[in-house]
């Protein structure tokens, strides 16, 4: 029997299906919408330390191997995987921030991941000790050229002798706080670094010092080894007061402006030990001088002081030594260094305090760090920062403070609107730079050093270059966003090598809102060049070098923008010997505006060999279509002019950075090298009156095809100076054997020096056609003076 439906019931649960299918679709949008911050369970402030911390602690909660009854454990976990691939790197962040998923078209990594017991074990060993600082490339140079003494543990989390080394390194740092920094670098995250620094084995564990060449350790890895031989590097001196060297001693470094900490040891009571004398000695280097006194031997001495049993007391600058007048002289009851030294520290002397009747004054004569605090809101100075004075102090910087209560319109006009501390560069408020980084002593000491020494301005309404004739570099950023954090001193590095050029400064949007909005600023951060009316955005990496390109690239563009006029004029009618690569992008398509920057540089090292060109399919659609270009970017290569008519071949490679696009082109022009067989090696190489330069290679081997198109790119480099010659190993075995060949692809240098020859050869370690033409035109000079001076003697 069958049921009938009146037609509002049939309305009324058509209504609740709809109701029902929406809310199951905004579920889906909201769970494939979210973002990887959220997916990590971090702000978009989060440090990379704390992008870590947030990812392991997911990766043991949802890791497949844990969860083998949940069918969707695999597909969640890459996810997550994907997310702490993207936000561990600050390039992709970028992307990331300013076009979402869409700017990720070219790196697709985080199909793969580890087992469980990886990222229980081996993932972020260092990330929960707080005396050990975990340092990326981005921040290592100026972490160790900071002036402070580091300790530096370079591990791979693969690598067992690592793990078995880290309770030790953990207990170490422990120990020696106070005395140096130590760190850590994850080889396995930045294997960039860990090869720039000569890292091949694990663990290697180095010292550094600003000034100084860094020195391994190779001894045992216990903890009083490690001990004993970060102490050799400290410099520590413990003075021994007597009668004869006690008042000039005091009175010099009173003049100074430095104290005095005495331990007298007399028959009575414990003094410290002289491992603790050298320790404090470290600790207090620069800050206060450390001494001790026997009151065996000096007993007239210490009766004068009224010391009448073992004690240590800290004797300010100034301070009397009368026996009766010891109200500044700070007595102390512990025997623990660190304990000591912490107490000492608190009773040094605070930093300078400016007025605001004086401040432009004395910023005008010199240059100052300047705390900026708001009352009693950030007065307090960290004891630690007091050390600053000491290690700026052959940098010529003053550090002060400034009550922006006590006139807050100074520091409205300085855009400081909440406690921060600035470089001031010697004129006054004109040219300044607010710090952005950690509040820590090294990264203000990289700061303060890297600031004064280079051309960086903070900007605001009154001082933006809107009008100025003068070309600005401007970085649009914000205090909490990493990325931003990690280009200034990039940008500080490029202002050097561009001063009296270029000028740069930098803005933050979370004080000019305002003024952010009025250029669309809608990710940060976004790097401008104005130059009067023309505006250009910065697309690269965050790199001095790679800034330093792009600004080349404006004055001498390395890629020419076609139109479709020029397109036929210079690439269709092409000379028979020319050759072009061209690419066809569009303004919105997002792989095409991250290929840009990449498309620039590549142009840059093909010079003289490729012609590069652009077409913008937005302005010329018609064009294109006619050019039958379906997708964005549309990267083609038009070889030499042949008989079978208009030809180009088309880029399929996965990766569009410049180095693949190079290779990719280069491997289309004809071989500028010569094959070379065991009779004209011999014959030319070995006997001939040429230069030569030889790659010995083997087809079978994957570095050497890849370093094919870079050889040829030398050999036209060095055409009519130096002839380019291969030899194939697998075919010629004997001619290898002979040149001493042990891995491929192998270079080496036979240069011809009038009568004799080196038959060895001399090897270049190099893979880049620029660097190693450059190695080569430095031994032919070297050559060339030789032989000058031979002829000379004769």
């Amino acid at each position: 029997m069958g049921v009938w439906l009146n037609k509002d019931d049939c309305v009324r649960d058509l209504r609740k299906v709809i109701l029902c299918f929406l809310i199951v679709c905004m579920a889906i949008l909201v769970v494939s919408d979210q973002d990887f911050y959220s997916l990590l369970g971090v702000s978009k402030t989060a440090s990379s330390r704390q992008i870590r911390q947030a990812f392991k602690k997911l990766a043991l909660k949802l890791h497949p191997d844990k969860n083998p009854n949940n069918p969707n454990a695999h597909s969640d976990f890459l996810k997550i995987n994907r997310a702490y691939e993207v936000l561990k790197d600050e390039d992709l962040r970028k992307k990331y921030d300013k076009y979402g998923e869409k700017g990720l078209a070219d790196n697709q990594e985080g199909g793969q991941y580890e087992s469980w017991n990886y990222y229980r074990y081996d993932f972020g060993i260092y990330d929960d000790d707080p005396e050990i600082i975990t340092l990326d490339r981005r921040e290592f140079d100026a972490a160790v050229n900071s002036g402070e003494l580091w300790f530096v543990n370079f591990y791979s989390p693969g690598c067992s002798h690592c793990h078995d080394l880290a309770p030790t390194w953990r207990d170490f740092a422990k120990e020696v706080d106070g005395l140096l920094r130590i760190g850590a670098v994850n080889c396995g995250d930045d294997r960039r670094l860990c090869r720039m620094k000569g890292v091949n084995s694990y663990p290697s564990l180095f010292i550094f010092r600003s000034g100084m060449a860094a020195v391994k350790y190779h001894g045992d890895r216990s903890k009083e080894s490690l001990v004993s031989f970060a102490m050799q590097h400290v410099k520590s001196t413990v003075t021994e007061l007597w009668t004869g060297n006690f008042v000039n001693a005091i009175q010099t470094a009173f003049a100074a402006g430095i104290g005095w900490l005495i331990t007298f040891c007399s028959k009575g009571g414990d003094c410290l030990t002289s491992q603790t004398r050298l320790r404090l000695s470290g600790m207090l280097d620069g800050l206060v001088n450390v001494g001790w006194m026997d009151c065996a031997t000096q007993a007239n001495l210490c009766t004068s002081l009224d010391i009448t049993t073992s004690t240590t007391a800290y004797f300010p600058p100034g301070a009397t030594l009368n026996s009766k007048e010891k109200s500044s002289v700070l007595f102390l009851n512990s025997l623990d260094a660190k304990e000591i030294y912490l107490e000492i520290m608190h009773n040094l002397p605070d930093f300078e305090l400016l007025s605001a009747d004086t401040l432009e004054d004395r910023l005008a004569h010199h240059r100052w760090l300047l705390f900026f605090y708001f009352g009693e809101n950030g007065n307090s100075t960290d004891s630690e920062l007091k050390k600053l004075k000491t290690l700026l102090k052959n940098e010529h910087i003053q550090i002060g403070k400034f009550d922006c209560s006590s006139a807050p319109a100074i520091c409205s006009d300085l855009y400081v609107f909440q406690p921060c501390l600035a470089v001031f560069k010697g004129q006054g408020t004109k040219e300044y730079e607010i710090h952005h980084g950690k509040k820590i002593l090294y990264d203000i000491l990289a700061f303060a050093k890297e600031s004064v020494h280079s051309h960086v301005t903070t900007l605001g309404p009154q001082n933006f270059p809107a009008n100025h004739k003068e070309p600005w570099l401007v970085d649009f950023f914000a205090p909490w966003c990493p990325p931003c954090r990690a280009l200034l001193p990039e940008l500080r590095k490029a202002s050097k090598h561009l001063y009296g050029q270029l000028k740069f400064g930098t803005l933050d949007c979370t004080v000019h809102e305002g003024l952010c909005n009025m250029y669309n600023i809608q990710a940060y951060p976004t790097t401008v060049v104005f130059n009067q009316s023309n505006v250009h955005e910065y697309e690269g990496h965050h790199s001095a070098e790679q800034i330093l390109e792009f600004i080349e690239d404006l004055r001498n563009p390395s890629v020419i923008s076609l139109t479709p006029g020029t397109f036929s004029e210079l690439v269709k009618q092409r000379k028979h010997d020319e050759v072009w690569m061209v690419d066809f992008y569009s303004p919105w398509c997002h792989p095409c505006q991250v290929l840009m920057p990449e498309w620039k540089r590549m142009a840059r090292t093909l010079t003289g060999l490729i012609n590069v060109g652009s077409i913008d399919c937005q302005q010329y659609h018609s064009f294109c279509a006619e050019e039958n270009v379906q997708r964005y970017p549309e990267i083609r290569f038009y070889p030499p002019k042949s008989s079978k008519g208009y030809q180009y071949h088309s880029y399929n490679g996965w990766n569009r950075d410049a180095y693949s696009l190079r290779i990719w082109g280069l491997g289309f022009l004809p071989q500028a090298s010569i094959d070379l067989t065991p009779q004209t090696f011999n014959e030319k190489v070995l006997q001939g009156k040429n230069h030569w330069v030889v790659d010995f290679y083997a087809p079978w081997c994957g570095p050497c095809q890849n370093f094919a198109p870079e050889f040829e790119l030398l050999a036209r480099m060095i055409k009519g100076k130096v002839k380019a010659g291969k030899v194939d190993c697998q075919a010629y075995a004997q001619i290898c054997q002979k040149a001493g060949i042990r891995a491929y692809p192998t270079v080496k240098f036979y240069p011809y020096e009038t009568a004799k020859r080196n038959t060895w050869g001399e090897q270049i370690d190099s893979r880049d056609a620029k660097e190693i033409a450059n190695l080569i035109y430095e031994k032919l000079e070297s050559l060339q003076k030789d032989g000058k001076r031979n002829k000379d003697e004769l």
